[in-house]
């Protein structure tokens, strides 16, 4: 354009806060089958499992591309150890098998000389031997099924290194790999023996189908997905052939294009990320227009014993719970009736026979219910008996430093954001109270010189979680305003903030959309609380970007 008075754009209606949340919640129809980042383990189960699938190659140089510094994969600690034995599995497995096999569907790419992957491998055994597996089994995290994921990867790596020339295995660590102290492979026996049987397994255990031993035939071969896993459907597919279901065939097929080779896990987790997304976005105050196909899929919670997280996963309370919630404050209450078969002697767990305690599935029932007695304050009692008692339950299991800590995320930040959250909207007691007190304290404590928190490192996602929980408390505390400022600050500073995986599935991962929410959420909030002109641009960039 030349000539005359530049064209300047109007001003926008809506804040900052609103046009993101507009965002999201649009791609939350576009994008069904929810957004997560690329998984280190299903990738390399997919590499080991079903190299007929395309993209096999650009999911080898993933594996490659991603390893640390060290020879493993993943976050610290001892949540290293899953993807690490699942990169390394995978990538022995190309390293014995150089050629692509080929594939009726059309789907296999021509075999060619491939990277070096002696040497990859052989860091990836040393830090499996002399770190991730020479610990006490008790000291590992809890995530699921690791008392079957880790038996069967460590005998199929074992396996493989038998079958090596002798001139690769001369370049590799001596074997065989070990497993944890105090972890044996009694377990996994059992279930495959289980399988093989045909006895029908609890429905949670299809997201493992991988490592169990898939059964040849499905009762469903029209599905979508096997146990919202890409890597048990490539394993189901592997054994009952690619036409036994054309629907997870194109499933598969479609996430490797999104992801460009790569696949994430869990998928799909439609209803968690619509749950999450809504309710968030909702609780700090963001004006919150669903389209009718989001609302329309969460209702399923109303019923029976309530909704699951994704297509292939059994119902749990805690996205039954999140998911009542997020249909309450969007002015479609339901009584939550269907959480009741999640009650236990201790709480509610998050599905029948669980193994461990979530507070933060308690804090989301805390939520439902009460969401339900703000609107009916003459509902059954039952309901107002179960508010007095979990808010005593959370209150018990808050850590002495005043964090909470729970099984499904590995940041003490986000479980205590949900646990004050729900403790100061519907919590009873001083136990409450004092709770959310302590909580507090324990926050402002542990801020980083550069404004954020983090369990391992300061990160957008649990600097997000941080205010969060400095601003639901209803009284302010000795430098709390400064603290939002600064957390604020490091939410808005441009040029990082790169979210690492912290929730709980096979391995962590990072469900991008979630995460995303709780940022523009809590610049929301931190707008509001300190006033002036404070530009919200750049937490959207803050929430955008993920690390593997």
């Amino acid at each position: 354009m030349s000539g005359g008075r530049p064209h300047v754009l109007p001003a926008p209606t809506a804040d900052p806060a609103t046009v993101q949340a507009r965002e999201l919640i649009a791609g939350l129809a576009l994008r069904p089958w929810g957004q997560v980042a690329a998984s280190v383990y299903e990738t390399g189960r997919l590499v080991a499992d079903a190299p007929w699938l395309v993209g096999h190659e650009q999911r080898v140089a993933f594996l490659l591309r991603t390893q640390r510094p060290d020879g493993g994969w993943g976050p610290p600690e001892g949540y290293a150890l899953v993807p690490t034995l699942s990169a390394t599995d995978a990538l022995l497995t190309a390293l014995a098998k150089p050629g692509r096999r080929g594939a009726a569907d059309g789907l296999a790419e021509p075999a060619r000389r491939g990277p070096d992957l002696v040497t990859p491998v052989a860091r990836a055994l040393r830090v499996l031997a002399g770190t991730l597996l020479a610990v006490d089994a008790a000291t590992l995290p809890d995530t699921p099924a690791l008392d079957i994921i880790v038996p069967a990867l460590v005998a199929s790596i074992n396996e493989r290194l038998a079958g090596l020339e002798r001139s690769v295995v001369e370049r590799l660590p001596a074997a065989p790999l070990p497993l944890p102290r105090g972890l044996g492979p009694d377990r996994l026996r059992a279930v495959r023996a289980a399988v093989a049987a045909g006895v029908e397994l609890p429905p949670k255990l299809a997201h493992f189908l991988e490592v169990l031993g898939a059964p040849p035939t499905d009762p469903r071969p029209t599905r979508t997905a096997v146990g919202a896993s890409p890597a048990a459907t490539a394993a189901w597919l592997a054994s009952a052939g690619p036409d036994a279901g054309p629907t997870a065939h194109a499933f598969l097929r479609e996430l490797i294009r999104d992801g460009g080779g790569p696949v994430p896990c869990p998928t799909p987790i439609t209803v968690f990320e619509r749950a999450w997304v809504l309710s968030g976005l909702h609780r700090a105050g963001i004006p919150v227009t669903a389209p009718p196909v989001v609302l329309d899929s969460l209702t399923g919670a109303t019923a029976g014993s309530g909704i699951a997280t994704g297509d292939g996963l059994p119902t749990d309370a805690d996205t039954t719970s999140v998911t009542l919630d997020a249909l309450a404050r969007l002015g479609r209450p339901a009584e939550p009736a269907s959480l009741w078969a999640y009650e236990t002697a201790d709480g509610f767990c998050t599905w029948p026979g669980e193994d461990g305690f979530s507070v933060t599935t308690n804090a989301h029932v805390l939520d439902a219910f009460g969401q339900h007695l703000a609107r009916r304050p003459d509902a059954d009692p039952r309901y107002r008996r179960a508010v007095e008692r979990l808010s005593v339950v959370l209150a018990g299991h808050q850590r002495a430093d005043g964090g909470w800590q729970d099984r499904w995320h590995a940041s003490p930040y986000y479980a205590t954001a949900c646990c004050v959250q729900a403790l100061v909207e519907f919590g009873r007691g001083p136990a409450a109270a004092e709770a959310v007190d302590r909580a507090v304290r324990w926050v402002l404590a542990t801020q980083r010189p550069d404004g954020s928190w983090g369990r391992w490192a300061g990160t957008a996602e649990e600097t997000a979680y941080a205010v969060q929980v400095l601003l639901a408390a209803p009284t302010g505390a000795p430098g709390l305003d400064d603290a939002v400022a600064r957390g604020h600050a490091f939410l808005h500073a441009p040029g990082g903030g790169e979210h690492p995986p912290l929730w709980y599935g096979k391995e962590l991962y990072c469900p991008t959309a979630i995460v995303r929410a709780a940022v523009v959420a809590a610049c929301r909030l931190a707008v509001a609380h300190l006033g002036g002109d404070r530009s919200m641009a750049d937490c959207g960039y803050r929430a955008t970007k993920t690390a593997t």
